[in-house]
């Protein structure tokens, strides 16, 4: 899967590896290894219950954005396919999805989900949303999940989407919520209270960081976005699996959470690791584990 001759590892991690991982900031010059071996392995083995657990956000974006047939879509952030599998499914063979990320392993994944269902209207681009590689007034919309809060300069990045899609189209995005959210709480909430100090290394990258209601809106605004529109909604986020499941997938994609759990002392991980799946299973029904998710969605308009 694009991958070379690297080889996905199998297994969980243990505390060893967590603490060697490396620990990158978010900033204009660095960005996080979010096409680590780590990750891709997990995203490799958990395609299918990944793809599961974020369905409902995919559905709440691409309802949101609202595609029509003959649209000329851009996703940033694409990682392994989401929403830019479901919006080009939507679209019909007319309009055309361009899925974009700086990982290009990533992105292999993407391309494999989509010609597994069959579909044809989907392209991968590798790129940086900070200078995206396209010509103005090229796109009908533009989407993106859980993308946006890590772009290293926010307020580029989405000059840039302002350029990219034509007059009168919108961009809309969805972002975490509060982090004080089953999801996070069980995990890595579980881990903060043992270890303290801060949640996320202060210049690194913030899955919260458009929480605060209007601050996606103002970002837009300052893009030359119009008529913004934001929202906050809870959704399921259910893992088919589990606990010790998730939290295996938590610990090799939760990038912004590096710091704090290489804060842990070797000795305290199977004290902590067992509190985390006790939390975990708090929200376990049948052979689910189902957490919800609040998200915020909001979207503007170039004029």
């Amino acid at each position: 899967m694009g991958q070379g001759n690297r080889q996905p590892r199998r297994g969980r991690l243990n505390a060893a590896e967590l603490r060697h991982l490396p620990v990158q900031s978010m900033n204009t010059e660095t960005k996080p290894d979010w096409g680590s071996s780590l990750r891709l392995n997990a995203a490799e083995r958990f395609k299918a219950k990944s793809a599961a657990m974020g369905r409902d956000v995919t559905e709440a974006l691409v309802e949101y954005a609202a595609p029509r047939p003959d649209m000329q879509i851009l996703d940033l952030a694409s990682g392994t396919g989401e929403p830019a599998i479901t919006l080009a499914s939507r679209i019909g063979s007319s309009g055309h999805v361009t899925a974009l990320d700086l990982s290009a392993d990533l992105l292999a994944i993407a391309a494999d989900r989509a010609r597994q269902r069959g579909l044809t209207n989907i392209s991968t681009r590798q790129g940086d949303a900070q200078q995206l590689p396209f010509s103005a007034n090229q796109f009908d919309l533009a989407t993106s999940r859980f993308g946006v809060m890590f772009f290293a300069d926010v307020d580029r990045a989405l000059r840039e989407v302002h350029r990219v899609v034509k007059p009168n189209a919108r961009a809309c995005f969805v972002v975490w919520g509060t982090h004080d959210q089953p999801y996070f709480s069980a995990s890595f909430g579980t881990v903060h209270r043992h270890v303290g100090g801060p949640l996320l290394a202060a210049d690194g990258p913030d899955p919260f960081r458009f929480a605060r209601q209007g601050s996606l809106s103002e970002a837009l605004k300052k893009s030359g976005f119009e008529n913004l529109h934001e929202e906050t909604r809870i959704v399921p986020w259910t893992w088919q699996g589990s606990a010790e499941e998730v939290w295996e997938l938590e610990q090799a994609v939760g990038a912004p959470f590096l710091p704090l759990l290489k804060r842990v002392p070797s000795e305290r991980w199977p004290e902590i690791n067992a509190e985390v799946h006790s939390a975990i299973r708090k929200y376990e029904d049948q052979d689910a584990i189902k957490f919800t998710a609040t998200i915020v969605l909001a979207s503007g308009q170039k004029p």
